[in-house]
């Protein structure tokens, strides 16, 4: 087996600080069945992680942009959950005041 394309380097990590505990602790939390390895995880942490920040070295109001969409969509979320609650009852309403409507005999009828 051909190892040229394999790399290694040793991680440590320092307890004491606070990101790296924390990322020492996510490694050991992981779940194997989706992160087959802790260089599988780490490596998407590391292209996710550099990918934001270059894209936000060559946009600085990316982050603000994205918070506002993350906003935005949290509002549409909750108007489409408020719309599926009361759009029933008030098309409901709609058609029994439509159909109530129908029935009503007008004044100049005689019955």
């Amino acid at each position: 087996m051909n190892h040229d394309h394999i790399r290694s380097t040793n991680l440590r990590f320092n307890l004491e600080k606070e990101s790296q505990r924390r990322a020492w602790e996510y490694l050991q939390g992981m779940d194997k069945a989706i992160f087959k390895s802790y260089s599988n995880a780490i490596a998407l942490a590391l292209v996710d992680y550099f990918s934001h920040y270059y894209k936000t070295q060559d946009d600085p109001y990316l982050e603000t942009r994205e918070r506002e969409e993350r906003f935005v969509a949290q509002i549409v979320d909750a108007v489409e959950a408020a719309m599926e609650k009361a759009l029933p009852v008030f098309l409901s309403g709609c058609i029994a005041g439509l159909s109530a409507k129908g029935t009503e005999k007008k004044p100049d009828e005689v019955p």
